[in-house]
C-alpha cells in the first residue's frame, strides 16, 4: 500500500473522522466502524485533506480536466482545499464549483457556486464517502445542464465496499450506471489490513474481537463487486 494512503489512515483516526465502536448507518446498518467527515475542522486538516485528495485524483485522472465539482454541502471545502492542493502540488490550475440548495436570483445569480462550468468543460466529481449513490443522481443533471459537459468520474475518501441497491458496491453501481471512473483515497479492507498489522500511536486499534465484528459485517452487507 501507498505510504500516502497508510498516512491517511492515520490522519483519519488523529482527526476523529474515523471510529469504531457500535454505531448505526442512515439505512439502518449496525455497524463496527464510523466515517464522520465533518470532524475536519482546521486549517491544517483542510490543507491535509486536500492533499490527499489531489494525489489521489491525479494518480487516477491526471490533470486533463478543468473543473472539480463537490455537492453541497460538504462537497463545497472539499473541492476548495484540492483545488488549491492540485495548484500547490501539480502547478494546475482546476476550477472548484458546488452547487447551491436553493437558485440565487441576484447578485451572483443561478444555482452554482465557482465556477463557471460551460461547454467542452471536463469535470471531475468529489465526495466524502458515497454508501448509496443518491448524490451522484442529483449531481448529474445540475452539472448536465450546464451545456456540453463530460464527467470524467468520481472520487472518494474512502469506499466503504459495501453493497449500494443491489449487490455491487455503490462506487461500482455509479461506474457501471453512468459509465463514469469512481476512485477513491483508501478502501475499507486497506484500513483494516493496516491497523490489524500497525500500532498507532502505541495502540493496537482493531483487535481479535473488532476483527471479527468486522468480517460479521461484511458477511452480511459486503458488496460482490
Amino acid at each position: 500500500m501507498e505510504a500516502y494512503k497508510e498516512e491517511f489512515i492515520e490522519f483519519m483516526l488523529d482527526c476523529e473522522v474515523l471510529k469504531f465502536g457500535d454505531f448505526v448507518t442512515k439505512s439502518g446498518r449496525n455497524t463496527p466502524f464510523f466515517i464522520n467527515t465533518g470532524f475536519y475542522r482546521t486549517g491544517a486538516q483542510l490543507k491535509r485533506l486536500g492533499e490527499y485528495y489531489a494525489k489521489t485524483i491525479h494518480d487516477a485522472f491526471g490533470d486533463d480536466f478543468d473543473v472539480l465539482f463537490g455537492p453541497a454541502y460538504k462537497g463545497i471545502p472539499l473541492s476548495t482545499a484540492t483545488v488549491i492542493a492540485f495548484s500547490e502540488l501539480y502547478g494546475r490550475e482546476i476550477r472548484y464549483a458546488s452547487n447551491r440548495k436553493e437558485i440565487k436570483d441576484h447578485g451572483d445569480k443561478g444555482i452554482l457556486l465557482g465556477g463557471p462550468v460551460g461547454d467542452k468543460d471536463r469535470v471531475v466529481i468529489i465526495e466524502d464517502v458515497t454508501t448509496a449513490g443518491t448524490s451522484i443522481r442529483e449531481t448529474l443533471p445540475i452539472i448536465k445542464a450546464q451545456g456540453d459537459i463530460t464527467v470524467l468520474g468520481l472520487c472518494v475518501s474512502v469506499d466503504r465496499e459495501e453493497r449500494g441497491e443491489g449487490e455491487k458496491s455503490a462506487l461500482t453501481e455509479i461506474s457501471e450506471k453512468y459509465g463514469m471512473k469512481t476512485t477513491a483515497i483508501v478502501k475499507m479492507s486497506e484500513v483494516t489490513e493496516y491497523l490489524l498489522s500497525h500500532e498507532v500511536k502505541g495502540q493496537r486499534i482493531i483487535n481479535d474481537k473488532l476483527k471479527e465484528a468486522i468480517d460479521d459485517y461484511y458477511r452480511k452487507y459486503g458488496a460482490n463487486r
